[in-house]
C-alpha cells in the first residue's frame, strides 16, 4: 500500500493486519502516535512495532519448508525455500 504523505512513515495497523485486512495509520503530530481510520487502535511507534514482533513470530517460517518430521519427541527439519521450487 502507498505511503498518502509525505514526512513521517506510515506502518500498517497491527489490529486489522491481524484480521489480513492492510490499512495504512496516520501519524498524529500533535499527540505523537499513530491511529487507525479503520478501527480503535492507536499508539506509539514502540507499542506498534511491539505489536509487529507477534508477527514475526507468527510468520517467522514463512520461507522454510519441512523436510523431515522427525519421530516422537524430535524438533522437525527445515530448510529454505528456493524460489521455482515446489
Amino acid at each position: 500500500m502507498a505511503q498518502s504523505t509525505k514526512g513521517k512513515l506510515n506502518y500498517r495497523c497491527p489490529e486489522c493486519f491481524k484480521r489480513d485486512i492492510d490499512m495504512d495509520m496516520f501519524f498524529d503530530e500533535a499527540k505523537n502516535e499513530y491511529y487507525c481510520l479503520r478501527c480503535c487502535f492507536h499508539g506509539s511507534e514502540d507499542e506498534v512495532l511491539k505489536r509487529y514482533n507477534i508477527f514475526k513470530m507468527k510468520y517467522g517460517r514463512l520461507d522454510e519448508r519441512v523436510v523431515d518430521f522427525g519421530a516422537d519427541n524430535e524438533p522437525p527439519k527445515f530448510k529454505k525455500h528456493e524460489a521455482g521450487e515446489q
